[in-house]
C-alpha cells in the first residue's frame, strides 16, 4: 500500500481523484488512494473533546507492523463481543450510531485477517459501555480473488446469508426505526466485478439480518449503472441514483435520507460529477428526485490528462433562495443537518458557476419545506485553484470570516445545533494548497463562522 501512504504528501493538485480515460472499474489502485482518502471525510469526535483538548487512546494498535503498511483484524467469533477483538486498519468506511448508542462499521479499503488489504465486507458493532468489538456479518478475509462478492439474495427478503459485497465510500443512514442503511460505493458485485455500486441495503440491528433494498446487483456492461429519474419530485418504486460514490447524505426531521452528487453515473450512462438531489423515504422505500440535473452534461475540463465532465452551478445572489438555484457538480462535499431540518453543504471537488473545475468553497442551504437551495456564502467563482480562507482572529466570530476551499474534510454537528469542521486538503489563508489542520465553528442561526478556541485540535492557518 506505499502509493496510497506517499501520495498524501503530493500537491494538492495531484490529489484530486483520477477522472477515468476507461471505464471506472479499470482506475486500479490510483482509484484506491482517491477512496481511502475518504476517510478523513468519514471521521467525528465530540465537540466537548475539541474544547477540553483530550483524547483518550481506547483500542487498537498504537504502531503499524512496517512502514507504509497496517494491522490485521482480529474477528475472533462471529455475533460474540470480545476485548481482543478490533478491526482491521482501514478507511473509508461507512458509520453508525444506532439507537442504543452502539457504533457500527462496515467495510472500507484496508487489510483482513490475514493481513491482505482490499475492499471489506465486515461489519462490526463497537458497544461504548463495554468497550468491546463484535463482528457481526460479512468475511473476514478478502477471498482469493481479491475482494468479496455481494450474497443479494432476494430483493426486499431479509436473510441470514445476505451481505453487501467488499466496498468503500458508501453512503449511510439510520432510519427512525434504529436500522442501518447504505447504498452504493465502489466495491464488488453479485459476481464479483470491481466498480461503481448503486444498490440499496438495510441492515436490522435486531435480527442481524440484510436485506437488499433496491438497485443492481451487478455494474453491467457499463461499469455502473444509470440513474432511472422518472418526474422530478414524484416519487415512484422504479426511481433509483445511478452508481456513484463520494456522495453527500442527510437525516431529515421526518426521517428521509437525502443524498446529493458524487462522482458516477447520470442517467444517460455517462459518468462524472454529479448535482442532482434525491429523497428516500425508507418506509416506502422509494426514491425523488428533487433537484439538479439528470446527466452530467457537456460541461468538461481536462483534470490530471484526461476529460472530466459536469454540470456548472447556478448560485443566483447571496442568501437569496429560488427554484433555480443549485450547487455544481462535486464529490467529497460535507453537509449537516439543522435542528430546524434545514441541509447543509460544504466545499467539496467539482464546478463553480463558471464550469471551471477545482476545490470548492461555497456555503449552501437547502430548504426542504420549499425545496429551494440557497447560497449562503463563499465564492461562486474560485477557479481551479481554490479560494484563500479568511480567519480573522481566533476564538472570534466575524461576518467576514469562512473557511478556504477543501474537500476530504470531517464535520459533525454538536447539541448545540453548531457545525464544526477539521481539516482535509485545500486552500490556506495564503491560497497555499495542502493537507489542513483548521478547526472551525459555524453556527446557522447567527450565520457566523469562526476557528474554535484554542485547543490541541486548532491548526496553523498557513500549511507547508
Amino acid at each position: 500500500m506505499p502509493l496510497l501512504l506517499r501520495s498524501l504528501h503530493s500537491p494538492i493538485s495531484a490529489l484530486a481523484c483520477p477522472q477515468p480515460s476507461s471505464p471506472p472499474a479499470k482506475r486500479g489502485r490510483r482509484a484506491a488512494l482517491c477512496l481511502v482518502l475518504a476517510a478523513s471525510a468519514c471521521a467525528a469526535w465530540s465537540p466537548a473533546a475539541a474544547q477540553s483538548g483530550i483524547w483518550t487512546w481506547m483500542g487498537g494498535s498504537s504502531t503499524v507492523p512496517g512502514s507504509d503498511e497496517g494491522q490485521s483484524g482480529v474477528y475472533g467469533t462471529l455475533g460474540t463481543p470480545a476485548a481482543a477483538n478490533i478491526p482491521g486498519g482501514r478507511g473509508a468506511a461507512a458509520v453508525w450510531t444506532d439507537h442504543s448508542g452502539n457504533t457500527w462499521l462496515f467495510g472500507g479499503y484496508g487489510f483482513d485477517a490475514n493481513g491482505s488489504v482490499s475492499y471489506l465486507n465486515d461489519l462490526w458493532e463497537l458497544n461504548p459501555a463495554t468497550n468491546e468489538w463484535t463482528w457481526m456479518s460479512g468475511s473476514s478475509t478478502i477471498g482469493s480473488s481479491g475482494g468479496q462478492p455481494g450474497v443479494y439474495g432476494t430483493l426486499g427478503t431479509p436473510a441470514a446469508g445476505n451481505v453487501p459485497g467488499g466496498r468503500a465510500v458508501p453512503s449511510s443512514w439510520t432510519d427512525s426505526s434504529g436500522n442501518l442503511w447504505l447504498f452504493g460505493g465502489y466495491g464488488y458485485d453479485s459476481v464479483g466485478a470491481l466498480s461503481t455500486l448503486n444498490d440499496v441495503w438495510e441492515f436490522s440491528p435486531s435480527s442481524k439480518e440484510w436485506t437488499w433494498m433496491g438497485g443492481s446487483s451487478t455494474i453491467g456492461s457499463n461499469y455502473g449503472q444509470s440513474g432511472v429519474y422518472g418526474t422530478l419530485g414524484t416519487p415512484a418504486a422504479a426511481n433509483i441514483p445511478g452508481s456513484r460514490y463520494f456522495s453527500t447524505g442527510w437525516t431529515d426531521s421526518s426521517g428521509h435520507f437525502w443524498l446529493f452528487g458524487g462522482y458516477g453515473f447520470g442517467g444517460n450512462g455517462n459518468y462524472g460529477y454529479l448535482n442532482e438531489l434525491w429523497e428516500f423515504n425508507p418506509s416506502m422505500n422509494e426514491w425523488t428526485w428533487m433537484g439538479g440535473s439528470s446527466t452530467v452534461g457537456s460541461n468538461c475540463v481536462v483534470v490530471n490528462g484526461v476529460s472530466s465532465c459536469g454540470q456548472p452551478g447556478v448560485y443566483g445572489t447571496l442568501e437569496m433562495p429560488a427554484t433555480g438555484h443549485t450547487p455544481g457538480g462535486r464529490e467529497t462535499a460535507i453537509g449537516w443537518t439543522e435542528s430546524s431540518g434545514n441541509l447543509w453543504l460544504f466545499g467539496g471537488s467539482g464546478f463553480d458557476a463558471n464550469g471551471s473545475f477545482g476545490s470548492l468553497g461555497d456555503l449552501w442551504q437547502f430548504s426542504p419545506s420549499t425545496n429551494e437551495w440557497t447560497w449562503m456564502g463563499g465564492s461562486s467563482t474560485p477557479g481551479d485553484i481554490g479560494q484563500p480562507g479568511v480567519y480573522g482572529t481566533l476564538g472570534k466570530p466575524a461576518a467576514g470570516n469562512f473557511p478556504g476551499s477543501r474537500y476530504y474534510v470531517a464535520s459533525w454537528a454538536d447539541s448545540s445545533g453548531d457545525f464544526w469542521l477539521f481539516g482535509g486538503l485545500g486552500q490556506d489563508a495564503n491560497n497555499t494548497g495542502g493537507s489542513l489542520n483548521d478547526l472551525w465553528k459555524f453556527q446557522p442561526a447567527g450565520a457566523l463562522t469562526s476557528p474554535a478556541p484554542g485547543s490541541t485540535f486548532t491548526g496553523s492557518s498557513v500549511t507547508f
